[in-house]
């Protein structure tokens, strides 16, 4: 099935092309003027220049040829050259059935599906997730999930955090506070404990301790330097170690992403890729890629046409050590050989743009990757307060992420309560569907790349752009619908499917949204923007809502009419809740 959009230009561009111009010239928009026209064409002005002929008399020409159309209402020329259009009621009716029929809405799906890797979540072990992390799950799995809806292969992989400094850190004040344990013990040979010594909480508590002494003792730096490299050298008894603390993290992340209905295909992490850096290192030396400046192993990836300066990509520190850089660029590599994906999108913080430069270039350069494959960089701007600082407890810590989603849990479910015939225990399980709403939607709305203010307040407002608003249109539609079947003698039988011409302005820019489903979704693949969809569902629940409020659905006493309607809210919930399952989330039976 075609796009709509598409269909619309073509019938339009057909008429350019009956009037001796160019059809592609006939490409359809929304109105930038509702209040004239539902939709425009801006073909006339650019063929102006081309044709040699005011674009008035380009515009008159082709809207003649378009009169009688199928698909257009009626078709007006403004000065200097804009054609306006609107659509018959019986051309979007007969659109809605078509898509009712098809899969997908007969959105069109790939003749070969890509194979996507999307990088994110990467948190660090060892540490709580907070508010910072909370942008790049929440993104990355509406992209993840918008690559799939579209016909992808879609692997999402969390990157984790688990090879560096802050392991040795770890490591080194357990066996500070515990010398006893048996994986600090030289000698040992035997099995070492299943069960870790230590919990998350303690993990939580260690970590921030250990790194505020090496910041001022060198001897503790050096030892947990020490204990790194040791780990990463593979000594037995910190390898256990590192297992437990790999655990006991990874049980508390999952938790706490599940709290947010993300979830990983792989828990790669650094550690995965440490056996590749060296046979890596080896080829970018030998084909001569890398060499040494000021001690460390460098890799040049400045372009002739740079505006802005390219540093080197450090592979090497001059003691060795590897980098960040290192790591990413040795999964690029395991990346390519296992999966041999068409693109890898890197979901992460704005602000390490250059990093993604560096990487990315040096990726090519060494033929860890070829051409073929896309890398994407998708930065994402930071969550801020009322202050638009970034957002902080009340204390001014950095807060949880478990903090601030039982904290929207517990402010819904007071909200939820309120509706007194809803029982506890439906209370709260509905409270934490419209809370995980409001987080991701009032994330989610925004575009990625820009920062946004976290208003506990407003993102919980049953009313305006806002998730609990999106779940309270689907559970208003949903009533209806279970009233109206609850209506016949068969409760059973199946809701009506034959959506009817549209009677009323409201009914038809309601009918308008649902047609333009197709183009919206194509788009926000396209652009890998999941703020697309929030906009169009915003569009669809306001549009609904002014249908709704202006008509007596239930109680038409004309049969044929109720079940158009009736048909046409089935379609409108289907794809709101299909919108909705792509950014993440779900709506409850009612609220």
């Amino acid at each position: 099935m075609k796009q709509f959009f598409d269909y619309l230009s073509e019938e339009t561009g057909k008429a350019f092309a009956a009037a001796g111009y160019d059809a592609a010239l006939g490409k359809v928009s929304v109105s930038a003027r509702p209040d004239l026209a539902e939709y425009q064409c801006n073909g006339a002005m650019a063929g102006a220049k081309r044709y040699h002929k005011a674009p008035f008399m380009i515009a008159q020409e082709v809207a003649q040829k378009l009169q009688g159309s199928d698909v257009f209402a009626d078709v007006n020329v403004v000065k200097p050259g804009f054609i306006n259009l609107n659509v018959k009621g019986s051309f979007l009716q007969s659109w809605l059935l078509q898509m009712q029929k098809e899969q997908k809405f007969g959105m069109a799906q790939p003749e070969k599906p890509r194979k996507v890797i999307i990088d994110y979540g990467g948190p660090n072990v060892a540490k709580p997730l907070h508010v910072g992390h909370l942008r790049s799950a929440v993104i990355g799995e509406a992209v993840k999930r918008i690559v799939r809806y579209h016909g992808d292969t879609a692997i999402g992989d969390i990157h984790l955090g688990d090879w560096g400094l802050q392991m040795g850190l770890v490591i080194t004040e357990l066996q500070h506070r515990h010398p006893e344990l048996p994986y600090f013990d030289e000698s040992y040979t035997g099995e070492y404990p299943k069960e870790a010594p230590f919990t998350v909480s303690d993990l939580e508590e260690i970590y921030p301790y250990a790194s505020g002494i090496s910041k001022t003792d060198e001897a503790y730096h050096a030892e947990a330097l020490a204990n790194t490299h040791a780990l990463q050298e593979g000594k037995r008894g910190l390898r256990a170690l590192w297992k437990h603390i790999i655990n006991v993290s990874v049980a508390d992340m999952k938790r706490n992403y599940a709290a947010l209905n993300v979830d990983f295909d792989l828990w790669n992490g650094e550690s995965t890729v440490n056996d590749i850096i060296p046979v890596m290192v080896r080829q970018m030396k030998d084909g001569g890629f890398a060499h040494e400046s000021q001690g460390a192993l460098v890799v040049d990836v400045s372009e002739p046409d740079d505006t802005k300066e390219v540093p080197p990509c450090m592979i090497l520190k001059s003691d060795g050590a590897a980098l960040y850089t290192t790591t990413d660029l040795a999964t690029i590599k395991m990346r390519k050989d296992m999966d041999d994906p068409d693109q890898i999108i890197y979901v992460v913080d704005k602000r390490q743009e250059l990093h993604f430069v560096q990487t990315f270039r040096a990726a090519r350069k060494c033929g860890l990757i070829g051409d073929e494959a896309k890398l994407t960089f998708l930065g994402f701007g930071t969550v801020n307060g009322k202050d638009g600082k970034p957002f902080k407890t009340r204390d001014g810590g950095v807060m949880r992420l478990e903090t601030l989603i039982r904290d929207i849990d517990e402010q819904m479910l007071e909200k939820i309560r309120t509706n007194k015939d809803i029982p506890e225990e439906e209370a709260e399980k509905t409270a934490k569907q419209v809370a995980l709403a409001a987080i991701k939607y009032g994330d989610l709305s925004n575009q990625a790349s820009k920062d946004y203010i976290f208003d506990t307040d407003k993102f919980t407002s049953f009313e305006g752009d806002t998730g609990p608003y999106i779940l309270y249109t689907i559970v208003r539609i949903k009533s209806i619908l279970k009233k109206y079947q609850e209506s016949l003698q068969n409760a059973a039988a199946a809701l009506p499917d034959a959506v009817a011409e549209p009677k009323s302005s409201a009914e038809k820019a309601l009918m308008r949204d649902l047609a333009g489903f197709g183009a919206m979704m194509e788009n926000a693949y396209e652009e890998l923007a999941p703020h697309k969809i929030c906009a169009y569902i915003y569009q669809l629940s306001n549009d609904f809502n002014s249908f709704y409020h202006g008509t007596r659905i239930l109680s038409e006493e004309d049969e044929n009419t109720k079940k158009g309607w009736i048909a046409l809210l089935a379609l409108t919930e289907r794809i709101l809740n299909t919108c909705i399952d792509v950014l993440g989330f779900s709506a409850p039976e009612r609220m």
